[in-house]
């Protein structure tokens, strides 16, 4: 970690923040912030210290996230590990998705890795060296919340996205490592400012604290792999559900009846 440079999106609350902190205290060589929030963005990076710069960013414009690249390059003379964690959800069942809806999702959710991916790839190529990690969902594995349906399409999309980039890498950049996590519910601010608001994901069950989604992002950085789950019985539960012979099955127990329906 000590030899690092890390750009965190997404970095000015939740798992970008605690992320942050996390890898500075292991001592990273350098923690680039990019959030929209100038503010909040100012505040995370005045408590991380002088090896942390802050960029704003929106990540849903290309040419923010290359200006991105280009300010932590200025700054640090390289990057290490790209950690694609902007996003945002969205409270509305199928029946009702609009066609803006859907377009948000993609645009804020997909397009974003892609925007990302594309801009510090010929860097980690030039090094035949890195690390691009993208938080996605465990929404992008099981779809099992009807409320955040665009998004869990979108997350859906995220996943097979960074698959193909790591077949498509691993013949010719075998030391430039992608990978993929998956949290379920996080104790953040994710729900209240989802598209149409929603749930507190705070307020549910079981939600996990955003400290230990960031160990678990931090853990990877030093230890890459593939895919993680940020709870291991996520990865259970995808294991039984994409082996049962009829998925409704489960799909008519917990944890699905759990989840917010509207």
């Amino acid at each position: 970690m000590k030899d690092k440079v890390i750009v965190i999106t997404g970095a000015s609350s939740g798992i970008g923040e605690a992320l942050a902190e996390v890898v500075a205290a292991r001592g990273a060589k350098g923690i680039v912030l990019a959030a929209r929030r100038s503010a909040e963005l100012s505040a995370v990076t005045a408590r991380i210290g002088a090896n942390a710069l802050a960029v704003v960013t929106d990540v849903t414009r290309r040419g923010d996230v290359e200006q991105l690249r280009d300010r932590a390059l200025e700054r640090f003379g390289q990057i290490d590990v790209w950690v694609g964690n902007a996003g945002r959800g969205i409270t509305r069942s199928v029946t009702q998705l609009t066609d803006a809806d859907l377009d948000d999702m993609i645009t804020t959710n997909v397009k974003s890795v892609l925007y990302g991916i594309q801009a510090v790839l010929p860097h980690f190529r030039d090094r035949k060296r890195g690390h691009l990690i993208t938080v996605s969902s465990m929404l992008g594995r099981i779809s099992m919340s009807p409320i955040r349906s665009a998004y869990s399409a979108a997350k859906c999309a995220v996943n097979s996205l960074m698959t193909s980039l790591r077949l498509e890498l691993a013949p010719e950049l075998p030391e430039v490592h992608i990978s993929t996590v998956m949290p379920g519910v996080v104790a953040t601010q994710f729900g209240a400012n989802a598209l149409y608001g929603g749930p507190d994901s705070r307020a549910l069950p079981n939600a996990q604290p955003v400290g230990e989604v960031a160990t678990v992002i931090a853990d990877l950085i030093e230890h890459p792999r593939a895919e993680v789950y940020t709870r291991p019985e996520l990865a259970q539960l995808a294991a039984r559900y994409y082996s049962a012979d009829d998925v409704a099955t489960l799909e008519a127990a917990p944890p699905f009846t759990l989840m917010p329906r509207r």
